[in-house]
């Protein structure tokens, strides 16, 4: 998945408070136990990607996603041991011994794959609508060279990648057995070294190498509605995935007996995990097309 500039709010904000927001949602992710805010975490990313313009990229990324989801859930209820309410007996098991499948590990496996498929989700938002260089420029104070680094390293990637896609239609152009991936990964990867070494040789010519960052230099960009926007619903974000457990809120456990309590707060904790997330794309103006 790959970064392109979209009509979206989210593709409006600046990048440090797009990233901080998208920590928000990673946040609440990884510190809330229960599946019902973790499924409003979800409802959340999956909403922002198809208002930001990404909700086919997402799609792309939750149809891999689901199975590693069913995947630890099987998992977990093979291995683990504990619970109490037995839902199936497989007996003696090579390597695994005598094999009960209880709900609790069943459900507490599948709690943590959802919580994986929000993880990747939202890694997946991040990557396209988190302009790079963007995000780049915020290290040239520390290091210009590292930034110039990592900057020629991210857009030689897609470069790559277009690469492999014209070697794989031109080969399934020819007659005869089609080459598996592998051949076309050390079909793409064998000219780098050349590539780079052109690269190299175009930025040195253009005094890239001997380049400071000016102290008064770059654009001074005033915040935005969005930027404001998007602020504001982070902290609500992280303020809410805190809160929700500190209180208890959002309590979950799994053994030795399922408790998981879908009360009035903790459904009113996810409608405003919702909300929060969504409330700024709902402001357009300003947005260049």
């Amino acid at each position: 998945m790959s970064y392109h500039r979209r009509a979206s709010p989210l593709h409006a904000a600046r990048a440090v408070i797009a990233m901080g927001w998208c920590a928000a949602l990673l946040l609440a992710g990884l510190i809330e136990p229960n599946p019902i805010i973790l499924g409003a975490t979800l409802v959340c990313t999956l909403g922002a990607g198809v208002l930001a313009g990404v909700g086919r990229s997402l799609a792309r990324t939750l149809r891999w996603s689901l199975p590693m989801l069913v995947t630890i859930m099987l998992i977990n209820a093979l291995v683990s041991r504990n619970g109490l309410t037995v839902i199936w007996r497989f007996g003696d098991l090579p390597l695994l011994g005598q094999t009960n499948v209880t709900l609790e590990a069943t459900v507490y496996g599948a709690v943590l794959g959802l919580r994986a498929v929000v993880l990747v989700s939202v890694g997946a938002l991040y990557s396209a609508t988190v302009d790079p260089d963007e995000v780049l420029k915020l290290f040239r104070s520390l290091s210009f060279r590292s930034a110039l680094s990592a900057t020629v390293a991210t857009r030689m990637v897609p470069v790559l990648t277009r690469d492999a896609h014209r070697l794989a239609e031109a080969q399934r152009c020819r007659s005869g057995r089609q080459p598996g991936r592998l051949a076309l990964l050390r079909a793409s990867t064998a000219g780098v070294l050349d590539r780079a070494l052109d690269v190299a040789a175009t930025l040195e010519v253009r005094g890239y190498g001997a380049a400071r960052k000016h102290p008064g230099g770059g654009e001074h960009r005033r915040w935005s509605r969005h930027d404001i926007g998007f602020l504001f619903s982070a902290l609500v974000l992280s303020g809410v995935a805190i809160a929700t457990l500190i209180s208890g809120v959002g309590a979950f456990s799994a053994y030795p007996l399922l408790r998981a309590p879908a009360g009035a707060r903790t459904l009113s904790a996810a409608v405003v995990l919702v909300l929060a997330a969504l409330v700024p794309f709902a402001d357009r103006r300003g947005i260049e097309r």
